[in-house]
């Protein structure tokens, strides 16, 4: 805690009875008992508050919140919280004791532990209805606007360089929102895979397979359902060891304009936007849509029959371990998810533990990332689902582990099932135009520039229409010499470039295979034409009589 002269520490001899509770309360016991020439700076005052010091913070106003804790002189929670909190601005934290009981009787305590909150406009009050549990009281107090975590003194400078969010839109925790879900989607599609020119191999293959997946279980609107299911016919109709991007993206935008098929074509964050922009959007989402989809396999036994995958309790985990290896763009996370994956993916062995194994590891990566540069003050990353959002989840001990993982396996069943989503927000088919006109949306190259973070620019690797790809296409063909570009170039030229044929688009495969198709027709009627010939001129050689 940043102590002012070095020092190796004291040694502690174990004991057989040493657990982690007694661990961390021999460590409070520790910091408390500093002597104050010994105190570290950056430990927060564990004392417990007298009656005269509580009254004076009635009297005299602040800018802050002020928490008071009531506990007995054996209970260590006031200390932990206080421990807690220690690296949250806006908020301070006081303990009293039980023997003030002139005080407990003022302001009405009947029990303890509990907590009597000052709010920054001068009024007060006992906060009822929370387990006596460390989790419960700090995660109360961490979840009062205005509290997060404070900031190090480098990143003030990076947040002033990021617009705020202008936009922001009213939404409930307890609820799933389908515009977070399809913004996922269209970011998936649209930005991941643009990265990659052509799709072959094991990419190709894990394309297949998370679209098969989503057209099996993603409980989307049915324009959303009808473009998936159209993009899985059509990649595994496909004879091709090789798929030009370009393809998929004409397919995605609809260009050969199939009545009912749709798919979203900007960013709109509910549930997942961020105080500023490019902070959550589209990890959040990206994790929301892997709980959904592992719940709709556990909801939906018999929805993966005939795909392959029916008999694979974890396939839902394996083939996002399989996205996030050939496509997430945060490269040092999927290095991280794949270490998770490879140390525990095969101990899965049901629907339901698939379900509570990505709960487990998210909360393992919300612990790694918590005051992370790239965590949103105003949502700091925290063990989910919180004891505000989810109070039956939390065990009534104050043991480390305390989870109710029956309670967690119920809580994430509903809150990521079909009946929990809301419909607001969403970007419809016919006023797509309209709504960018207007603002409704928030466009796609503004938000890129924060949360691709390739290294490129936005605008080459996404085209809301495939237009603005081919114009690129176009341009960047222009520049070549003719006669010097190598040999390789014609063929992905041929791949890539996408043809306007009688007003509705078509790209070469779609053209080549009509020409095949032709071709083939145009044989079998050749070859049945001269079977039947001949064998007509047999017939007539055969029956031939003589004239008399």
């Amino acid at each position: 805690a940043f102590i002012k002269q070095f020092t190796v520490g004291e040694n502690h001899p174990a004991t057989s009875d040493r657990d982690l509770q007694s661990l961390r309360q021999t460590i409070i016991d520790f910091l408390q008992n500093h002597s104050r020439e010994a105190k570290p700076p950056a430990c927060p005052s564990l004392e417990p508050t007298l009656t005269e010091e509580v009254f004076s913070l009635f009297k005299k106003p602040n800018q802050h919140y002020t928490a008071i804790i009531f506990e007995s002189g054996s209970s260590y929670l006031g200390r932990e919280v206080i421990l807690d909190l220690g690296q949250y601005e806006n908020i301070a934290i006081k303990r009293v004791l039980n023997s003030e009981t002139d005080l407990l009787e003022k302001l009405g305590i009947t029990s303890v532990p509990s907590l009597y909150l000052i709010y920054p406009n001068g009024s007060h009050g006992l906060i009822n209805n929370l387990k006596p549990l460390r989790s419960f009281f700090s995660s109360h107090l961490k979840s009062l606007l205005g509290v997060r975590r404070k900031l190090a003194s480098s990143l003030p400078l990076l947040q002033q360089r990021r617009p705020g969010n202008t936009n922001f839109k009213e939404w409930k925790e307890s609820k799933l929102y389908m515009a977070d879900l399809e913004s996922g989607l269209h970011y998936l599609f649209r930005v991941e895979l643009a990265t990659h020119k052509t799709l072959e191999g094991a990419e190709l293959r894990t394309l297949k397979d998370i679209v098969i997946l989503l057209a099996k279980l993603f409980p989307g609107r049915q324009p959303v359902m009808k473009s998936l299911e159209t993009l899985q016919v059509w990649l595994w109709s496909l004879p091709l060891d090789r798929i030009p991007y370009n393809a998929i993206l004409d397919l995605l935008n609809n260009k050969m304009h199939i009545s009912g098929q749709f798919l979203p074509s900007r960013l709109q964050w509910v549930g997942c936007q961020g105080s500023q922009v490019g902070l959550r959007g589209y990890t959040c989402s990206f994790w929301k849509l892997f709980h959904t989809l592992t719940v709709q396999a556990a909801a939906q036994p018999r929805a993966l029959l005939n795909t392959g995958f029916e008999d694979n309790p974890r396939v839902v985990l394996q083939i996002m371990q399989k996205y996030v290896q050939d496509f997430f763009g945060c490269r040092a996370c999927a290095e991280h998810f794949q270490e998770m994956a490879r140390a525990s993916l095969d101990s899965v062995k049901s629907q339901d533990e698939a379900v509570l194994w990505l709960w487990e590891k998210h909360n393992v990566v919300n612990a790694r990332l918590a005051g992370d540069l790239s965590e949103d003050p105003q949502f700091p990353k925290v063990q989910w689902p919180t004891p505000a959002l989810c109070p039956a989840c939390h065990k009534a001990t104050q043991g480390p582990s305390a989870w109710d993982k029956m309670q967690v396996l119920h809580f994430l069943k509903q809150h990521y099932g079909s009946h929990n989503l809301i419909h607001t927000y969403l970007e419809e088919a016919d006023n797509t135009d309209e709504q960018e006109a207007q603002g409704g949306g928030e466009a796609f190259p503004k938000e890129a520039a924060w949360e691709a973070n390739k290294g490129q620019d936005p605008q080459k690797s996404l085209g809301a229409k495939s237009k603005g790809l081919d114009h690129l296409i176009a341009k960047e063909d222009s520049v070549i010499d003719p006669g010097k570009r190598p040999a390789g170039s014609v063929i992905e030229q041929e791949g890539n470039q996408a043809l306007s044929f009688l007003g509705v688009g078509f790209s070469n495969i779609d053209m080549s295979l009509c020409i095949v198709l032709y071709v083939a027709s145009s044989l079998f009627l050749m070859i049945m034409f001269f079977f039947f010939h001949v064998r007509s001129k047999c017939w007539k050689v055969r029956h031939n009589r003589p004239y008399v």
